[in-house]
């Protein structure tokens, strides 16, 4: 089983990139950003609770995302494996997520980080809130906030798959054929 973390900063291209991987390699797709605004849409309870820590660029408590991956897991034991895109965003959901993982007898194959400037994020978030109707693409202050808690409270996550041998850094700009051949010739190193 194949199981990846597609990691980097907002505006890296995670979202693009995991839709070519998906495809490529049949893994069922994790992202918890979809699935909360996807709560967001329908309104409810927790998707009001959420919303309200999303728009602020904070992120959504632990034990909320944590449960909601599990509960995808156990619907798909049988899959040829799992990305995970956005997730973790902690050392802790790291640590929940390896235990929640190894009570069900699988584990993270690797990590890919997509690596992009400061600048080239902020650029592309803006762009993406011309187009995406997300408010927190629309607003600098937001997305410096979202950046600054990505550094402080998601970056040490990989430290977290390096301790394990598990990260790669993808070099994230360029055009998106010439991205994705990285991150598969990073996924061909782990078979």
């Amino acid at each position: 089983m194949l199981n990846l973390v597609l990691f980097g900063p907002p505006g890296s291209g995670k979202g693009t990139q995991s839709e070519k991987l998906i495809t490529k390699y049949q893994l069922v797709h994790f992202s918890t950003g979809d699935i909360l605004r996807g709560e967001i849409n329908a309104g409810s309870q927790l998707g009001k609770e959420a919303k309200s820590f999303m728009e602020k660029g904070e992120l959504v408590p632990d034990s909320v995302v944590i449960g909601m991956i599990a509960q995808k897991v156990d619907q798909n034991l049988n899959a040829k494996g799992f990305i995970f895109d956005g997730f973790p965003r902690t050392v802790a959901q790291a640590e929940a997520l390896d235990k929640m993982l190894k009570e069900r007898s699988i584990g993270i194959s690797g990590m890919l980080s997509l690596e992009v400037a400061h600048d080239e994020l902020v650029k592309r978030l803006l762009n993406r809130g011309l187009s995406s109707g997300r408010a927190d693409d629309k607003d600098e202050n937001v997305i410096e906030n979202r950046i600054k808690v990505y550094n402080k409270e998601t970056a040490p996550v990989a430290d977290f798959y390096n301790k394990q041998n598990k990260f790669h850094g993808i070099k994230g700009v360029g055009e998106i054929d010439e991205i994705f051949n990285r991150l598969v010739s990073a996924i061909d190193t782990l078979a």
